[in-house]
């Protein structure tokens, strides 16, 4: 019996999606292939509600965290100033990720499970200079949920020259985003996530502005596999129709996230949004209402696409779900770790109900409760 994943990513996969993976080996400029790649890129656009035209979405082979790297080796001199909005284990991690590139760092941390002051945003934007601010849309540490839309019209009002830069990686699919009318510079995300597909691919999108600053012969490119020098015209020609090379796309993960992005775009990118939301609220209201369970993060500040509840002896809950066919995950946030548990409720396992992931999950965390 193969076991229902629900960790925050991988997620458990559509069959039409696994089948996709299935494709045999295709020459990574034949017309068929240039033609998924063109399509992928495309839909990807659309997902992140993206302008059709300006800026460039990339679907390169990496993760969730190859986006830092990109964002980190493109979008910032060494020793420019990066603010750091952190709620969590993965903000904290961009933030190291942009200080090995050369980046200076101001952190804004938030109480664990709470979210940034947006008067205190405000006030250091006011402080001094940012070359871009980084924003973790849903730090899958603590399951938080920060408002994209009103701290990029802050940072829009206050300083205008700073790159917007969001980390997505738990949100894009599931979560309310707007990349064009929230005025978004980069956006990144991972294939394993909302968008339900395989690891292996990571997945953005930037702003035209930031684009050109990336593209200038004066920016300072840090990485050679992530330059987006390089990597900008073969995205470019892939979406028109034409074959390019700078490295081997992975072609069967193409495969399967064009497949993946076809769904999400036949449901509609908005009615994914309700469907992770409705889950994600029930799933909620049993845990605090029915077992009297505490929430890491606040009721209103918290992810749609997973949820972190503290619970006692996690690593019994975690078993009992696993002799049960149910894998979850523990926390990994270094001053509450061993104190909760993390549910993963993402793409088909949220969305379709004749699965009945989510209500299986809460069944065994009430079972191994009492």
């Amino acid at each position: 019996m193969v076991d229902t994943v629900l960790v925050p990513g991988p997620i458990v996969l559509s069959s039409s999606v696994q089948k996709a993976l299935d494709i045999p080996s295709l020459a990574h400029t034949s017309p068929e292939f240039v033609s998924i790649f063109s399509r992928v890129l495309q839909n990807t656009r659309k997902v992140f509600k993206a302008d059709p035209k300006k800026g460039q979405p990339y679907v390169l082979a990496g993760s969730g965290t190859f986006g830092w790297d990109l964002a980190a080796a493109n979008l910032i001199y060494p020793n420019e100033r990066a603010l750091v909005l952190s709620t969590g284990f993965f903000s904290d991690s961009f933030a190291e990720c942009l200080e090995l590139y050369g980046a200076n760092v101001d952190k804004m941390n938030a109480p664990v499970g709470g979210v940034v002051d947006l008067t205190a945003i405000e006030s250091q934007l006011q402080k001094s200079k940012y070359r871009l601010i980084t924003i973790t849309h849903v730090d899958t540490s603590t399951a938080v949920l920060l408002d994209v839309k009103r701290i990029a019209e802050i940072v829009h009002r206050i300083s205008p020259e700073t790159f917007v830069v969001v980390d997505g990686v738990c949100s894009i699919g599931c979560e309310e985003f707007e990349f064009d009318k929230w005025g978004i510079d980069y956006a990144l995300t991972a294939s394993q996530k909302a968008l339900g597909a395989p690891p292996g691919l990571s997945v953005s999108m930037i702003s035209q502005r930031a684009l050109e600053f990336a593209q200038s012969p004066q920016t300072p490119t840090k990485s050679f596999f992530g330059s987006l020098k390089r990597w900008t015209p073969v995205m470019q020609n892939y979406e028109a129709g034409k074959g390019a090379y700078f490295a081997t796309p992975a072609v069967q993960l193409v495969n399967s996230l064009d497949v993946a992005l076809d769904e999400i775009l036949q449901d509609t990118i908005e009615k994914r949004w309700e469907q992770h939301k409705k889950t994600s609220d029930w799933f909620r209201s049993k845990l605090t209402n029915e077992l009297d369970l505490k929430l890491v993060s606040r009721l209103q500040d918290s992810a749609h696409g997973l949820t972190a509840v503290y619970v006692d002896e996690p690593p019994k809950v975690l078993s009992y779900l696993k002799q049960n066919g149910v894998v979850i995950a523990g926390g990994i946030h270094n001053e509450i770790g061993s104190k909760y548990i993390r549910v993963g409720h993402m793409g088909v396992s949220a969305i379709d109900p004749r699965l009945d992931h989510i209500p299986r999950a809460y069944e065994l965390i009430k079972q191994a409760l009492h």
